[in-house]
Formats: C-alpha cells, sequence, structure tokens
C-alpha cells in the first residue's frame, strides 16, 4: 500500500482554503478515485469540496530538522 497526499480545495460563500487529506492505495489513479469519491461525499452542507491535486508522499506531514534547514536555505 502506498500513500499519497491529495489536495481539497474548499469553498464557502466567498471565502476558499486548501486542506491535505492522506490517501492510502494501490495506485495513484486509484488514489485520484479516491479523492474525488470523497470530495464528493463531503459535499452534504454548506462547504464545498473540490478535488484539486494527489502526489506520491513517502512521510506526510512530517516536519523534520533537515526540512526546516532545507526550506530556510532557499
Amino acid at each position: 500500500m502506498l500513500m499519497y497526499m491529495a489536495e481539497f480545495k474548499l469553498r464557502y460563500g466567498g471565502m476558499k482554503w486548501y486542506i491535505r487529506r492522506i490517501v492510502e492505495a494501490q495506485s495513484l489513479e486509484e488514489a485520484e478515485e479516491l479523492a474525488k469519491r470523497y470530495a464528493k461525499a463531503m459535499n452534504k452542507g454548506e462547504v464545498i469540496w473540490e478535488f484539486a491535486d494527489i502526489y506520491e508522499v513517502e512521510k506526510p506531514l512530517t516536519i523534520t530538522k533537515e526540512m526546516v534547514e532545507k526550506m530556510e536555505s532557499t
């Protein structure tokens, strides 16, 4: 099982923001399909969920010292 990061755009009235969720799947195609289904299932309230992007990740949402140092140096 591989891990992917799905990014969603949320809209509520005039506001817009992005969130990310981890998707476990056998392939990028399966992960994208699951993320799209997730967004569709979440669209039952006033907040509108839109699938934005998906990509493979090794350590999702993990902040490490190395990552911070790399970001600071660029």
